[in-house]
């Protein structure tokens, strides 16, 4: 069975993580994406240690899996000439991402509205911190700024330390990479029914605040914040991570009845057992501090035994290389190989979507590695193509 997004071909101006992301969940799925990138200013996730692969091929082990199963071109948009490049690739490449601050595709008459005459059925997308219309549309942030502005980082930590980072971008990925795929995706099934394209405004401050739905949902009827520790799903009920013995982590996550119970059982704290309907603070954190004292008796190896035949919502907080070799991620082939440049096997970590490649993923190429080809394609000559990089379009 072929992938479900063969067929679509994209063109992808981003950088960094939001775009490439998204665009990396496409060509997974089956999307032909070609990357446009500046040869005179590099993405700075190519330059993110540590690297992967040989010689003039090595490229950073971030860099090979974002940009896994796509084209790369070099292209410097503002010589001329680039805009004639991008002009001949629309009629085939009928979907374009872009990620800079707004007006700047504009400048370069690269915009929907100029597109969209050349390739009436685009779908064009641009992901920016703020969106192309507010008050702060041309202001610059990243994904600790969205967070804060969204609310979302006002009752994400702890009492005594107040906001605190998380370990990968929330506002970037879940909000920019993953609404970006999927409003592309939902514009594509329009298409095919209405026979237009459209242009999608992802803004991933929007995104950040969206993913509150539940405690913002709260928080507007009641007029009341949700704050640092008190709630249910940070810190204000049992649900919580656990030093142990050896200081690492365990996660409890028992907020139902029943995983409360066997977790009480298990743990030897019988006497909580009739108090968990009590939900205020105090007698929660009396709870929290009983559980804690209980963890911190035995190490992290202890609880994994004790804890694996039973059915509480606790599991370990595993590291990443830990996690990499668990044997559930194995069987759910999370842990991918992707074949480089020099027919070298790397592993990476798998897209979580259901469609799986039957043929290894090709990890990500160095820049400007399809240039020379898909000008050729396009039909250029060898001497156009020397006068263009003469005049360092190329």
């Amino acid at each position: 069975m072929s992938l479900p997004l063969a067929g679509l071909k994209v063109l992808d101006f981003t950088t960094l993580l939001p775009g490439p992301y998204a665009t990396q969940l496409l060509a997974d799925m089956g999307a032909e994406v070609l990357r446009i990138e500046s040869p005179t200013r590099p993405d700075l996730v190519k330059l993110m240690p540590p690297f992967v692969g040989e010689g003039p091929n090595k490229v950073s082990a971030a860099h090979a899996t974002l940009n896994r199963n796509k084209q790369s071109m070099a292209i410097d948009l503002k010589k001329e000439g680039a805009q004639e490049i991008i002009h001949k690739l629309l009629p085939e490449y009928d979907i374009v991402i872009e990620q800079f601050r707004p007006g700047v595709m504009q400048r370069l008459g690269l915009d929907f509205d100029t597109l969209k005459e050349i390739q009436p059925k685009l779908i064009y997308c641009s992901i920016t911190g703020y969106g192309q219309t507010g008050p702060l549309k041309d202001r610059a942030g990243h994904d600790i700024n969205y967070l804060a502005l969204s609310g979302l980082a006002s009752f994400s930590g702890r009492e005594d330390t107040g906001p605190v980072l998380s370990g990968t971008q929330i506002a970037d990925i879940a909000g920019g990479s993953h609404h970006a795929a999927m409003a592309i995706m939902a514009a594509v099934i329009q298409r095919t029914a209405t026979g237009e394209g459209q242009y999608l405004d992802i803004s991933m401050s929007d995104a950040a605040m969206a993913l509150t739905t539940m405690f913002g949902s709260n928080a507007m009827t009641s007029n009341e914040d949700p704050d640092y520790g008190q709630e249910m799903l940070n810190g204000g009920l049992l649900y919580d991570y656990y030093q142990t013995s050896d200081q690492r982590y365990i996660s409890i996550g028992s907020l139902e009845p029943n995983f409360a119970l066997a977790l009480l059982t298990l743990l030897e704290l019988d006497e909580w057992k009739n108090k968990l309907a009590d939900q205020g603070h105090e007698m929660q954190q009396k709870l929290k501090a009983a559980i804690n004292e209980k963890v911190q008796a035995h190490s992290l190896e202890y609880w994994q035994a004790a804890f694996a035949k039973v059915d509480a919502c606790v599991e370990p907080v595993l590291t990443m290389n830990e996690a990499f070799k668990h044997p559930h991620f194995i069987a759910r082939g999370m842990i991918t190989q992707a074949i480089d440049a020099n027919d070298n096997q790397l592993k990476q970590i798998n897209s979580a979507l259901p469609f799986k490649r039957q043929e290894p993923h090709r990890a990500g190429k160095k820049l400007g590695a399809d240039t020379l080809s898909i000008m050729q394609t396009l039909g250029y000559s060898d001497e156009q193509i020397a006068q263009l990089k003469k005049g360092q379009c190329l």
